[in-house]
């Protein structure tokens, strides 16, 4: 979290107060917020690095939160805590751009969803746990008919880019050079005419182009 700008918002004001005591995010803390709308006043004044979002908030939605702020700064990391666990919501939450998707059930349960999810997007990886991504795929959607199919190499890339891996891990996985990861990744997103690689691999997800549960 060195170097990185980090704004939190939360309809919870309890909630809100530990997350930004929280000792990864203290010191790289530049605001906190209740409402979409002075979340995103303090993202424009300040330029955070990394959102972190609860579903609920006092006024406005943290999903639409998050496809806001993605929209204003691409680069942005998003990571949003779900209340409701359905296929819908889960889906909503990865298209709006969220790189780390977390059930607000998980917390407490010993497995370090946040922590996780926080070094996961911190070194570039996507964050879906098992739960989330059996929530995103148990309804899918059509799927396509794609021009170009996905080839079954640039398939295993997005199996590896949904289990949160870096180009580095995937190469070392798929034993080839990070460059032919770079390729593979960059072909899939023109392909399926999305903007990055988590919408790749959410696209994916939501289209069963990828197994159930993988």
């Amino acid at each position: 979290m060195a170097n990185k700008k980090v704004l939190v918002c939360s309809k919870n004001r309890l909630t809100l107060t530990a997350l930004c005591l929280c000792t990864p995010i203290l010191q790289s803390l530049v605001g906190g917020a209740t409402t979409e709308d002075e979340a995103l006043q303090v993202q424009q004044k300040n330029h955070p690095d990394i959102l972190i979002t609860s579903e609920d908030l006092e006024s406005g939605y943290g999903i639409r939160l998050v496809e806001k702020a993605k929209n204003y700064s691409p680069e942005l990391k998003a990571l949003i805590f779900l209340q409701r666990e359905t296929p819908e919501v889960v889906q909503e939450a990865m298209e709006a751009g969220a790189d780390g998707v977390m059930f607000i059930s998980s917390i407490g349960t010993g497995d370090g969803d946040f922590i996780n999810a926080l070094s996961t997007t911190n070194s570039g990886g996507i964050y879906y746990p098992r739960s989330v991504r059996e929530a995103a795929t148990a309804k899918v959607k059509s799927a396509p008919v794609l021009v170009d199919p996905l080839s079954e190499r640039e398939l295993d890339v997005i199996r590896c880019i949904i289990r949160g891996m870096r180009n580095i891990e995937i190469a070392d996985a798929l034993f080839i050079s990070s460059e032919t990861v770079k390729s593979h990744v960059s072909t899939v997103i023109q392909k399926l005419g999305v903007r990055d690689r988590t919408q790749a691999a959410v696209f994916a997800m939501t289209h069963g182009l990828i197994e159930a549960g993988i």
